[in-house]
């Protein structure tokens, strides 16, 4: 069912009309008698109920008009309206709306139990489908955002082995424009437009936290000592380069092997080396 928009009236112009038309038929009333009496009461209940069909709509908000049950148009003008009073009127709320869901426990696709949670920015386009294509349009956006997110965040893992591969740490713009694309298409039937979908929590659970900290750390201990160990071997290369260039000392296999090996000890180490001065005779 697609929305489409409901004839109705200007509220103050039948605010002007419908009391002028009262008070005549009040006053015939007195003034009429047989038959014609029977018509100006007739009338005057008429008239009374007519004063039901005065409702308003504010901006960004739209009235679901319906007949006995029969969807009959949504009213998108502003203001005070008037429409036939046996219509029901329901106002459905056309403003950007927000939804945070709670902290959801999800394994990811490595099967690692994290905490993730998402922040949801969307609007009603279609009053229609959203009033009559789910039970209640409000708690549909909050359960399928939340299934959305469960799907996402065990599609990828936290952190990806390779940097070619999507993770949910690492490659935040991917995974938002993926949440968002699978929470709208979950939503479409229910006249939703989502606007953005963001994760605004994300980490391990608080049973495996310390022992991923750990491995981090490690992780970043090994990748800060292999651009150490690149850095000192070229130091190292340049050294022995410099000397043979300039032709200061004459070094055999085995002294340079020393050599090397002082070298990386001394820019590789963790703690200040001790100095040692050796005065045997260079060859």
């Amino acid at each position: 069912m697609k929305e489409y928009l409901a004839k109705s009236r200007s509220g103050l112009m039948m605010l002007a009309v419908l009391p002028a038309m009262f008070i005549f038929a009040g006053v015939a009333l007195l003034a009429l008698s047989g038959p014609l009496k029977l018509v100006a009461i007739l009338a005057l209940i008429l008239l009374g109920i007519g004063f039901f069909g005065f409702y308003m709509v504010q901006p960004n908000q739209c009235a679901v008009l319906q007949l006995f049950g029969r969807y009959v148009g949504s009213d998108l003008q502003t203001g005070l309206r008037w429409a036939n009073p046996f219509y029901s009127k329901q106002k459905v709320s056309l403003r950007v709306r927000n939804f945070e869901s709670g902290k959801l426990k999800v394994n990811d696709h490595s099967g690692n139990p994290v905490e993730i949670a998402a922040v949801v920015v969307w609007k009603v386009v279609d009053s229609a489908e959203a009033v009559f294509e789910v039970e209640d349009y409000e708690n549909f956006v909050s359960i399928q955002s939340e299934a959305a997110l469960r799907y996402l965040a065990s599609s990828y893992p936290y952190e990806a082995a390779d940097d070619t591969d999507i993770s949910l740490r690492s490659n935040g713009p991917e995974v938002t424009d993926l949440l968002k694309a699978e929470i709208q298409a979950r939503l479409d039937k229910a006249g939703v437009d989502v606007l953005e979908a963001r994760i605004s929590h994300l980490a391990y659970a608080p049973e495996i936290a310390s022992a991923m900290l750990q491995r981090q750390q490690a992780r970043a201990v090994v990748m800060a000592r292999q651009q150490l160990v690149e850095g000192a071997v070229g130091m190292v290369e340049l050294a022995l380069a410099r000397l043979s260039e300039k032709n200061m000392v004459q070094l055999d296999e085995e002294r340079k092997a020393a050599m090397v090996s002082n070298l990386l000890v001394v820019l590789c180490g963790d703690h200040q080396v001790q100095p040692v001065i050796n005065t045997g005779t260079l060859y």
